[in-house]
């Protein structure tokens, strides 16, 4: 019995430890619910073959997520560390795999994170890389979801000019590793600066892979996986 509760009180700390170690990574996070899937052995051993996550409402460096449900698989973390009371440290990349959620608000929430508005700045050079001086100084203002599309307005400066920015872009799923932007619509003051049924391509790089794109009802919706590094 006395084997049976210090084993419990160990996988008490990890729990204890994997929601502080959460909670450091996010700037804010509602409901949090964590399932430790390991024996008591491999918890000793600091090997823990998966943890499950849910959460609501998380904020992760600027980035609005209003659904979480992942699963992180054969973790290596520094267990005697955190029997110590250390905070805990992720010894080698963890696979991670699930689903997230963005509303229209949480994306539009979103656009003054250096992650999202650093990514628009580069996907609007690659549409309209005449513009690329003016694309540093613009200023993100909304993003809706409607019919399978992303509408998202803007305000740039053009010779000291601000000026109303408008794109209207599909987005789909051309491999796990590539997104397809099309078609492709922008305006400024009712002045067509692009209209492109081909569209453009975006790499994802290979530590993210999504298997499944959902634009609808005011929600976009990524399934896949994502290497997470130490």
């Amino acid at each position: 019995m006395r084997k049976k509760n210090q084993f419990r009180l160990v996988t008490n700390v990890l729990t204890a430890a994997i929601k502080l170690w959460l909670r450091t990574q996010v700037s804010n996070i509602e409901q949090l619910q964590i399932d430790i899937q390991s024996s008591d052995r491999q918890i000793i051993s600091g090997c823990i073959p998966s943890v499950s996550i849910v959460a609501s409402c998380a904020v992760y460096q600027g980035l609005h997520l209003s659904f979480v449900d992942l699963v992180a698989k054969n973790i290596r973390i520094n267990i005697g560390s955190v029997l110590k009371g250390e905070q805990l440290r992720l010894l080698e990349t963890v696979p991670v795999e699930g689903e997230l959620s963005q509303l229209s608000e949480d994306l539009s929430a979103s656009l003054s994170s250096t992650l999202l508005s650093t990514a628009l700045n580069e996907v609007l050079v690659k549409l309209l890389p005449e513009h690329k001086e003016n694309s540093k100084s613009t200023s993100w203002q909304k993003v809706t979801i409607k019919d399978g599309r992303l509408f998202i307005s803007a305000i740039w400066e053009q010779e000291n000019n601000p000026q109303p920015l408008d794109i209207c872009i599909g987005l789909k799923l051309l491999s796990p590793h590539e997104l397809h932007i099309a078609p492709i619509y922008i305006t400024s003051n009712t002045k067509t600066l692009l209209e492109s049924s081909d569209g453009e391509y975006i790499d994802l790089g290979s530590d993210i892979e999504i298997q499944d794109l959902d634009l609808r009802n005011g929600r976009i919706v990524f399934r896949g996986r994502i290497n997470v590094k130490p």
